[in-house]
Order: C-alpha cells, then sequence, then structure tokens
C-alpha cells in the first residue's frame, strides 16, 4: 500500500481526496498499488465532511511519519509550501504539486533534492491544469529540439477575451462577469495582469530549454487595455485576439513573453474559447503539435494531480531524471524580438506619415477620427521608438 497526505483542503484538494476515494480501484490498477489518503492537513475544521477523520493540523506530523510516501502540496502560495515540500523530499518522500508560483520559483532547486533523496519531485498540474504539456515533454516529445512553444495559458483571461469578442461588451462588464461566475478572483490581479501565465511559460520555458528561466526576467504585458474596437477591428481582419504566454529560440537566444496577440484562422490556438486552455510547440522533427483542454477546475487539476501520484506510486525508490539544471538562462534582450504590430493612432495620418517612422504599413478602414494600420516586422525597440511620433490609443502583436 502507498500512502499519501495532502496539503491544503480546498477547492484543489478536496478534489484531489474525491478523485482518489471514487476512483480508487481504478488508480490503485494503474499504479499497481493500493493507494491510501492517510492524512490531510488543514489549518480549518470540517465537521462532517469524509476527510474529518484523518484531518491533522501540524505539518511534522505527516513529516515524521515514515509509512508515508507521497505528499500532494495543493495549498498554493510560495510559503510556507515550499518549506513543507523541501523538508518533505529531504526526508525521501516523493512530492506532486499544482503549485506554479513555487515550481517556477524553486523547481529546479526541488528536482535536485529529488534526484539526491531517489525520489521525485512532479508538478504537471501546475501548467494549464489537466492538459498533460509536462509529461509530454519530459517522456512524449523527447526527440526534438523545441524552437517555440506557446499557449493560452490562462483561462480567466480567455474566458474575457472571447466574451469581448464574441458578445462586443467592454472589458469591465465582461471581468464583473467573470468573478460573479468564480472564474476570476475578487481581485484578479495576478490573471489579468499575466502575471499566472508568466509563471507557467517560465515553467515551460525551463523544461524545453533545460535551464532555469526567472519569471521576474520575462516581459508580461496583460489584457487590461483591450477594447471592443480592438476587437472590431480584429473580426474585420479575420483574427482573434489571445494572452499568450510563447518562448522562442531563435539563433541559440531564447526569448520569452507574455502579451495579447492577433491570431489568424490558420493558427490552431484561433479558435480555443472560454476557459479552456491550448498550448502550440513546434519541434524540429516533429513540427507543430497542439494540446487543448481544461486549463482548471476541482477536477480537472485533481486529474492532473492524481495521474502524478499514481506515477510517483510507479516509481517509489526510484528517480525519473528532468533536464531542468540550477544555471540561469539569460534571456534575449526583448527590444531585439520581432513581430508585426497593429496600431491605433488618434487622427487622421497620412500612410507616408506612418511609413516614414514605422517603414511598410498597411492601413486598415475602420473608426472615424483615428488610424490604424498594421506594420512590416519589425523589433521592439523600432516600435517602441516610431510610437513616439503618434499618439498610440493601443497596440497588439500579430502572432506569426
Amino acid at each position: 500500500m502507498v500512502n499519501v497526505a495532502i496539503l491544503g483542503y480546498g477547492t484543489v484538494g478536496s478534489g484531489v481526496y474525491d478523485v482518489i476515494t471514487r476512483n480508487n480501484s481504478h488508480i490503485g490498477r494503474r499504479a499497481g498499488k493500493d493507494i491510501n489518503v492517510k492524512y490531510v492537513l488543514d489549518l480549518r475544521e470540517f465537521p462532517g465532511d469524509p476527510a474529518e477523520k484523518i484531518l491533522v493540523h501540524d505539518f511534522d506530523t505527516i513529516l515524521n511519519d515514515d509509512d508515508v510516501d507521497i505528499v500532494v502540496e495543493v495549498m498554493g502560495g510560495v510559503e510556507p509550501a515550499h518549506t513543507f515540500v523541501k523538508n518533505a523530499l529531504l526526508r525521501g518522500k516523493s512530492v506532486c504539486t499544482s503549485n506554479k508560483e513555487m515550481v517556477a520559483k524553486f523547481g529546479a532547486e526541488l528536482l535536485e533534492i529529488a534526484k539526491e533523496k531517489n525520489s521525485n519531485f512532479v508538478f504537471e498540474a501546475s501548467v494549464g491544469g489537466g492538459i498533460p504539456i509536462i509529461r509530454s515533454i519530459n517522456e512524449s516529445l523527447t526527440v526534438d529540439h523545441f524552437d517555440e512553444i506557446s499557449g493560452i495559458l490562462n483561462g480567466t483571461t480567455n474566458y474575457i477575451l472571447t466574451k469581448m469578442d464574441k458578445e462586443g461588451l467592454a472589458f469591465d462588464a465582461v471581468l464583473k462577469d467573470a468573478q460573479d461566475k468564480g472564474y476570476a478572483e475578487r481581485n484578479p490581479e495576478a490573471d489579468i495582469e499575466g502575471y499566472d501565465a508568466c509563471r507557467k511559460i517560465a515553467i515551460l520555458a525551463s523544461l524545453c530549454y533545460e535551464k532555469q528561466v526567472d519569471f521576474e526576467d520575462i516581459y508580461t504585458e496583460g489584457i487590461t487595455k483591450i477594447s471592443s474596437e480592438d476587437f472590431a477591428y480584429a473580426r474585420k481582419l479575420g483574427y482573434s485576439i489571445k494572452l499568450l504566454g510563447t518562448a522562442r529560440k531563435i539563433d541559440g537566444k531564447v526569448y520569452a513573453m507574455v502579451a495579447p496577440f492577433m491570431l489568424d484562422e490558420e493558427n490552431p490556438l484561433h479558435s480555443v474559447s472560454g476557459v479552456f486552455n491550448a498550448i502550440k510547440m513546434h519541434g524540429d522533427m516533429l513540427g507543430n503539435v497542439m494540446l487543448y483542454g481544461k486549463g482548471a477546475g476541482k477536477h480537472a487539476t485533481a486529474s492532473a494531480v492524481v495521474s502524478d501520484v499514481i506515477d510517483c506510486a510507479r516509481n517509489l525508490g526510484h528517480n525519473k531524471i528532468v533536464y531542468w539544471s540550477p544555471e540561469k538562462r539569460t534571456l534575449g534582450d526583448i527590444d531585439t524580438f520581432t513581430t508585426k504590430f497593429f496600431v491605433r493612432v488618434k487622427g487622421v495620418v497620412e500612410k507616408t506619415a506612418l511609413e516614414e517612422h514605422f517603414g511598410g504599413v498597411t492601413l486598415v478602414s475602420g473608426i472615424e477620427n483615428e488610424t490604424a494600420f498594421i506594420t512590416e516586422e519589425i523589433s521592439e525597440a523600432a516600435y517602441k521608438k516610431a510610437a513616439e511620433n503618434f499618439d498610440v490609443i493601443n497596440k497588439i502583436r500579430i502572432s506569426k
């Protein structure tokens, strides 16, 4: 029998408990061993809950119990989660987590400890909820060198952008709707400013390019400046607007960014709507591959966590190699990153005046008393220098 302890009994923690207990015989068959939840750790009481009899309030109860083989951390936040996970690994226990903040900051360190202790640190649910992207990178897509990984990594922002697109609503109205439906937090900053997606693309880039990518180094732009007028232009052009986390390797340099992009209909991410996530990768042998599914939610995330539990149960006493070095990867200067831009400026501006600063442009008809256009592929630095000469309403990058 394999004993599991769950740290945190919120939405995901209760989901993990529910999945293990409801599908116990199936999970045990897949793991090759019976899986038993021995402890649930939380500061709160849960009278009448099925987990009430195994509830504990002191992490040391779990840490000092040598019968606990696997610790599931679904508390969220960096501390005390990091301390608990590190100590569990140092005691030779395997750890499964959905905690993107902790993984992005300490993933390489925790993987090293797991390797030393012949245990495992796994974190499938930290990116994309139930989408098996991390296992795909580590186990299934091991032949290719990936020159790009891009994804819709946050269901809240994708829901907001989809609603704005389909119903022509303003950002503030859709944000309130998302909060009322429980898709957005009361404080939605981490989602709408792109910080959540930033941590996720940092994890994926660290795995794809095998060195630590610090999320603090990634250029991050949210969706708060996107308007219904931007969507009107996008529809005219046959584009959708999505918040993407993207990492690209160009001439040996890795560039990473989180920002809104316009996508044409040929891009497989174009039609991903609502709270769904999708991640597209391009390999030198495989070409394009995309994974799609629920990026959040109680049972979607719990499903990924419990899949990691099964993986750890199969590999007790055996460390599975993950290529993520603690050595820091210096990212390419974002000012040298090149793309096309869709730009809106105030007033009627002649094409020749725009081309004097931006180079070749394509004008887009639309709203009175403003000028909209698409630039040729230019660098971020060139765009910023050119934009200083105009009263810019908004700009959105266009994905290749």
